[in-house]
């Protein structure tokens, strides 16, 4: 079985934190998961880490993560899968849930993190994109992923995310300081949607949890209605276009020369690139970079790439709509409480499937807190009224 921890610190702390490994650390190597950048130590380290050391945190230590954070829960990293009894677990959620960090500071990609607080029973926020600094981080799909906290309880969710959420010159997708304060503003949430498309294919073990979360919430006077939106699930594939395409783009650095892994087999530049990346990524990585080429080719470029970009446009304004009758959107996290070693040998690419999900809040934007095992989507900078509903459930639940 791997170690929770890709690299462990020496702190006696009580306000710790877990970085998962696409956030860059100056003292402790940064390696995506990847063969590619087996102890890489960066010069500099995220801009959301120092924010946090700066108001008294600590770093206990790097958690692994799957190559690139693409994957379900991290069972692609290079150092193998975290697993127990045969069903795979995810590092820093691990680490949350033992207690050795309060909080973990993750990068949600392709929604492993939103999978991993759904199964492990804990809480995760995915902010609205832009109001928490990318920089300092691994750049995999950057339209759509986002520096993510997962921690325990709602309180230090939002305690985290009030410390890293705001502008940064540094990033050029970061928003206007106004904007980015509005994820700690209160508002009220009286009308909860359940989106029964997206409930489709998942279990009776998923199904529970929505049912249990319904309950808790009308139980504090909030409405909740199910309502039906086809269009939603369509941003599964429009994500995974988009995501691919981005990737392919962002590993194309790698390339043997300047840093990371280098083969030792090359007699020309473009051998010590072609074997350099064949040596270094894995079989996921390699597929989705392969799509991602093959989806930024002439030929498809606007009949796939484009049509996505157009798509996550539609997606956008179908939720908007939503909202003017609903202040939240209720849907899984994922198909099932968990993953078996078993099930993710049979199907490789499950998790371009279980983004199904998740990829709704990855390619619009909007923030999304999972709690209960249950995902919920707001409008843009509704953070602090989603963790409100979490923290209701909570109580309910007790």
């Amino acid at each position: 079985m791997m170690k929770a921890y890709t690299y462990k610190a020496d702190t006696a702390a009580e306000k710790r934190i877990v970085a998962d490994d696409m956030i860059l650390t100056k003292d402790i190597p940064t390696t995506a998961g990847s063969k590619m950048l087996e102890g890489y130590v960066s010069l500099f380290e995220a801009e959301a880490l120092t924010r946090l050391k700066n108001a008294g945190y600590s770093l206990s230590g790097k958690a692994d993560v799957g190559e690139f954070a693409i994957d379900l829960l991290g069972e692609t990293s290079v150092r193998g899968a975290l697993s127990v009894d045969g069903k795979i677990l995810n590092p820093a959620a691990e680490i949350v849930s033992s207690g050795e960090a309060m909080a973990a500071l993750t990068l949600d990609v392709n929604g492993s993190v939103r999978r991993a607080a759904a199964q492990s029973g804990l809480i995760s926020v995915k902010p609205t994109y832009g109001t928490v600094s990318r920089y300092g981080t691994i750049p995999a799909a950057c339209s759509g992923e986002t520096v993510s906290v997962m921690a325990k309880c709602p309180s230090v969710c939002r305690e985290v995310l009030g410390v890293i959420a705001g502008h940064d010159d540094k990033d050029g997708t970061s928003l206007p300081e106004e904007k980015c304060a509005l994820v700690s503003a209160a508002a009220p949430i009286r009308r909860v949607a359940i989106l029964t498309d997206m409930a489709e294919g998942a279990d009776g073990s998923v199904t529970e949890r929505i049912d249990a979360l319904s309950r808790a919430l009308e139980a504090s006077g909030v409405t909740v209605e199910k309502i039906s939106s086809t269009l939603i699930s369509s941003a599964r594939a429009a994500w995974n276009i988009l995501m691919s395409a981005e990737l392919c783009n962002n590993v194309s650095r790698y390339d043997g020369v300047k840093y990371g892994y280098r083969s030792d087999n090359f007699s020309g530049l473009d051998e010590l690139y072609t074997n350099s990346r064949t040596e270094a990524f894995g079989e996921l990585l390699k597929t989705a970079i392969l799509f991602g080429s093959d989806t930024l080719s002439t030929e498809n470029y606007m009949k796939v790439y484009d049509k996505s970009l157009r798509v996550r446009r539609l997606i956008s304004e179908e939720f908007t709509r939503m909202f003017e009758s609903f202040d939240a959107v209720m849907m899984p996290a994922c198909s099932s409480m968990s993953y078996t070693e078993e099930a993710v040998k049979a199907d490789k690419y499950l998790c371009f499937k279980e983004n199904f999900y998740t990829a709704p809040a990855s390619i619009t934007g909007l923030p999304a807190v999972v709690t209960g095992g249950v995902q919920l989507v707001g409008r843009a900078f509704s953070e602090a009224a989603l963790l409100d509903l979490a923290e209701l459930s909570a109580k309910e639940g007790k």
